[in-house]
């Protein structure tokens, strides 16, 4: 038994990979304990390790700044879309007898720009100027306002002066050009009355001629051509002058004179029945006034400028409205003192360069855009404007468009409100078109070329008769 009993303890131990062999469950029983004591003892550090350690800050970056973006501007109101516009007028305006051609046109109801070439680059204007130069005397002096001829006395007895008041068509006869004008005949006869009446039995011995209201000698443009005068289109410009200057008083077109203002005085000086008196010119030494005579109402002057595009009219109504704004009459002074005047009506003038109120000069620079815009104001009347909507020609109607429009123009006569345009290097053409579908559009046309044809203005017509045939329907392409 012993031995039995000795051999059983003294038996060597079985190895343990035989055990967990023949006893799987006890390996899978151990392994769970063994991980059950180990989280045990985790936790009890992890425990031990927050009693006695102070909590350690993680570290903290700087803060990264959050970019401003400015927000996108928004309009208040988007834009309506523009219809798809079929009616081209590409080979009407390729006519080469249009020359270097620029042109600009817009519905004049909503001021959409229809078509274009160029049309925003200043360029010289021919006679269209002349609204520039009506807009801005209807500004300055007003529809109503005259221009006054005065006979003042002297600043001795047997002195009288004739002061000139910017007026051109102060007239020798009743059958002058310009319809209405007042009579030198009648200013004399009134100021021979006051005179004797105030210096009764005291002859009168010396008139002097005043055109002081600008300087005298500043009376023709350097960039004028001298043929304009012999031809019969300029005079020279003077605030003391009768019939605009011209050698028949009847006459548009006539020779004019190279001495305005002497020219005035020895009418006057007939009409009042002096002889044998000393005439000078200069500025008045007098004060009472003794007779005046004034012009028709600017209104009726515009419209007498722009039907027969009368230059010296142009000229005169420039420097008088330069006076008026506080200049100094000049012709210098007509750069500034035009622009001023139209930036009252809230036109952008900033491109406009003016040298005269005519339009004669090749020096005006006014772009086809500027023109347009003008010419929405004129066509609703806006601040009294609409006094040179009802002044300009018509085409086949009146003024200067009166023999155009002819052929196959024809459809357009009367529907075609235009100023006319003439240099030697360019003709012009601006207004307003009534369309056969209804729309008014504003339009002009600059064709220039040194030595350019007079058939660029049936061009021009002809491009005008297509704006009336498309309308709206305009397109730019």
């Amino acid at each position: 038994m012993t031995d039995s009993l000795g051999a059983e303890r003294e038996a060597p131990a079985t190895a343990p990979s035989g055990v967990f062999a023949r006893h799987p469950r006890l390996l899978l029983g151990l392994a769970l304990s063994l991980a059950f004591v180990l989280l045990g003892v985790g936790a009890v550090f992890a425990g031990m390790s927050s009693a006695t350690s102070p909590p350690v800050a993680a570290p903290t970056a700087s803060p990264t700044p959050t970019p401003t973006i400015d927000p996108r501007a928004v309009p208040e109101t988007l834009p309506a879309a523009s219809r798809l516009r079929t009616c081209s007028v590409v080979g009407v305006a390729a006519d080469p007898r249009l020359d270097t051609f620029s042109g600009y046109v817009v519905n004049a109801l909503t001021g959409e720009a229809l078509f274009e070439r160029g049309g925003t680059i200043p360029q010289r204007t021919g006679s269209v100027l002349k609204v520039v130069t009506a807009a801005a005397a209807l500004n300055a002096l007003g529809a109503n306002g005259q221009l006054t001829t005065q006979v003042l006395d002297g600043s001795i007895p047997g002195v009288i002066v004739l002061k000139g008041g910017g007026d051109p068509t102060l007239a020798t006869t009743p059958n002058t050009f310009y319809d209405g004008a007042p009579q030198i005949a009648d200013l004399a006869g009134a100021a021979m009355s006051a005179y004797q009446a105030a210096h009764p039995g005291v002859p009168i011995t010396q008139l002097i001629l005043d055109s002081t209201m600008w300087n005298p000698d500043d009376r023709w443009d350097s960039s004028w051509l001298r043929k304009e005068q012999a031809d019969g289109y300029q005079a020279e410009v003077t605030a003391l002058m009768v019939d605009g200057g011209r050698a028949d008083p009847t006459s548009s077109v006539s020779y004019r004179t190279g001495d305005p203002v002497g020219e005035a005085g020895a009418a006057f000086a007939a009409a009042a029945g002096l002889t044998g008196i000393t005439i000078t010119e200069g500025p008045s030494q007098g004060g009472a006034v003794l007779a005046q005579v004034q012009s028709q109402p600017i209104s009726t002057l515009v419209s007498q400028m722009l039907l027969s595009s009368d230059n010296i009219l142009g000229e005169n109504l420039a420097r008088v409205t330069s006076v008026a704004l506080g200049f100094d009459g000049s012709s210098a002074s007509l750069a500034l003192a035009i622009p001023q005047a139209l930036a009252n009506y809230g036109l952008d003038v900033s491109n406009v360069a003016i040298r005269d109120g005519s339009g004669l000069s090749d020096l005006n620079a006014v772009s086809p855009q500027f023109i347009t815009a003008l010419m929405m104001k004129i066509r609703t009347g806006e601040y009294g404007l609409g006094v040179i909507f009802g002044a300009l020609p018509v085409a086949g109607e009146s003024g200067t468009l009166a023999s155009r429009f002819t052929g196959a123009n024809e459809i357009a006569r009367g529907s075609v409100i235009a100023k006319t345009g003439w240099l030697d290097a360019a003709y012009t053409l601006a207004g307003i078109v009534n369309a056969s579908d209804g729309t008014p559009l504003a339009f002009a046309f600059y064709s220039i070329r040194d030595g350019i044809s007079s058939d660029a203005k049936q061009a021009q017509d002809s491009l005008a008769t297509a704006l009336f045939i498309c309308g709206d329907n305009l397109s730019n392409n």
